[in-house]
């Protein structure tokens, strides 16, 4: 493949990576004047434990950076993976220990809010230390800027007085989207009080706008005060915009629930001089009840949780899908997210560059720089993987599945096959949590047991040189059998399912039994049919 047919091929792509990136493109069609890098932006907020949907930002926004640079041969880029610890705590998320503590600050910036695990110098920099670990882990490459880091050290104070500049106009983007009670205390800046070091909101009137000083009532006491090196936040729609103009981002996308701050912003960016990024607006996550995922309550997936059960490529899988669908984050996808990227990883390497430039391994796998790894096939299915250890029980061990792997897998060690071992891992911790706990084998049907016991019986004739495709063949050809009158296929897979694995769903039994053995099998429909 030339960097012409990939260059052609991206330019009329329907992938969404790179829909979005020629946005981007339309702006700045060889990069920005004078070679600097395209700026693109995530935004994480601190004041609970960082989860996935924290996470997607990072990896769809690097999606459409890794589009840009192809549509662009390699135009320049940065991202910005920002932090807003500066904000002040307005509630104490319930999944945090040491509630007392963290109440006692309400109201206090993130960064000056001390740790509740007492790992880090604040909460904010314990939250940020999880975030950028994991984002380490992937192998994102992205800079970490601090919003405290940026106000204290008067990175921010020549926005800020752009901001007292143009006072009256934010004023007028502003106070027609508020309520009549809150209109009376808005204010675009939110003072640090010099008496009880909380972010204070009240009204703020501007005294001089170059040397940042403005007056305010702080505890009944009206108080003129420098706002700048640290002294003060901005409010959330207007902080976001000062940062589009002082850092100049050029891309950030967020959440639907975001979509009025991004018009806002959008206004009060221009009225700073600036231009709005370009971006796009995903829908959000759903828990397995249908409710919005939320930080404070907790109800979502961590990191830690997918990556127990699931792997990091099945992660970046769910997370590249249908970004403007609102989409279920449960435990429950986890198993079909790992098998399906396998199976777009295995057709990757045989597709002609217009299909490549769909298949999400082809993003996912650029994401981090990589771009060997095409036509990897999984030797054995994640779903095949989890009913050989629901049939093996909660007390199944990493020894035992490799010993039937070995049955089935050829040169059947770990060290050979990585990514299958990792996955065995992920296997028996599930099974361990979710299967095992729930799995029930029923009884057999009278014509149910007459088709397990001819089954046993051509078992017993195949021997367990049989391979997965004749095992299968045979396992067709008894629920076709006329005497046995089911009415279609599909019946007789889940009575296998349902009486020997205990479950409503399974795999391709030849599969299976090849892989669990023709004597072990037969075991299974002995006891079945006991």
């Amino acid at each position: 493949m030339t960097d012409t047919a990939l260059h052609d091929a991206a330019q009329v792509s329907k992938a969404w990576p790179f829909e979005e990136a020629r946005k981007l493109l339309k702006r700045y069609p060889q990069g920005k004047p004078g070679g600097a890098p395209v700026l693109f932006e995530t935004g994480y907020g601190p004041s609970g434990l960082p989860h996935i949907g924290t996470f997607q930002e990072v990896l769809r926004t690097t999606l459409v950076r890794r589009a840009y640079e192809v549509l662009t041969g390699g135009a320049p880029t940065r991202l910005v993976a920002f932090s807003d610890d500066m904000d002040g705590l307005r509630k104490v998320p319930d999944n945090l220990p040491n509630q007392g503590l963290l109440t006692a600050y309400l109201g206090h910036p993130l960064s000056r809010i001390p740790d509740p695990f007492d790992k880090y110098e604040s909460f904010a920099h314990h939250n940020n230390a999880m975030l950028r670990e994991f984002l380490d882990r992937f192998g994102f490459e992205y800079e970490f800027v601090s919003s405290s880091e940026q106000y204290n050290s008067g990175a921010f104070d020549e926005a800020l007085k752009g901001v007292l500049r143009h006072w009256q106009a934010i004023m007028d983007i502003m106070l027609p989207t508020l309520r009549e009670e809150r209109r009376q205390t808005y204010s675009p800046v939110l003072p640090v009080s010099p008496k009880t070091h909380q972010v204070l909101q009240v009204p703020v009137e501007v005294v001089d706008a170059e040397a940042g000083i403005v007056r305010f009532e702080d505890h009944g006491e009206t108080v003129e005060s420098c706002i700048l090196g640290g002294n003060s936040k901005l409010q959330w729609k207007v902080d976001w915009a000062m940062r589009w103009v002082a850092l100049g981002v050029d891309y950030e996308m967020c959440g639907k629930d975001l979509t009025d701050s991004v018009r806002e912003s959008g206004r009060i960016t221009r009225a700073l001089g600036g231009v709005p990024p370009e971006g796009l607006i995903y829908e959000l996550f759903l828990d397995e009840e249908g409710q919005k995922i939320s930080k404070s309550k907790g109800n979502g997936l961590t990191i830690d949780q997918w990556l127990t059960y699931g792997s990091e490529e099945s992660l970046g899988l769910f997370l590249y899908r249908e970004p403007k669908s609102a989409k279920s984050l449960h435990t429950g996808i986890i198993p079909k997210n790992v098998d399906e990227y396998w199976q777009f990883r295995e057709k990757l390497a045989s597709q002609p560059i217009e299909q490549q430039l769909g298949n999400p391994v082809w993003h996912l796998l650029r994401a981090n720089g990589n771009t060997q790894g095409a036509g990897d096939k999984l030797p054995v299915t994640f779903s095949l993987l989890l009913n050989l250890v629901g049939v093996l029980g909660a007390g199944a061990t990493r020894e035992q599945v490799w010993s039937y792997l070995g049955n089935y897998v050829e040169n059947a060690d770990p060290a050979q096959h990585p990514a299958l071992d990792a996955l065995v891992d992920k296997a028996l911790a599930t099974n361990r949590d979710f299967i095992a706990p729930t799995l029930q084998r029923r009884k057999p049907s009278e014509t149910e047991a007459a088709a397990l016991a001819a089954l046993d019986g051509e078992l017993a004739k195949a021997g367990d040189d049989a391979s997965a495709e004749d095992l299968q063949n045979l396992v067709y050809e008894i629920g076709k059998a006329e005497q046995f009158a089911f009415e279609n296929l599909r019946d007789w897979f889940k009575a296998l399912y349902e009486t020997l694995l205990g479950s409503s769903q399974g795999p391709r039994m030849g599969s299976f039994i090849a892989l669990y053995g023709v004597d072990n099998t037969r075991k299974l429909i002995a006891e079945a049919l006991a």
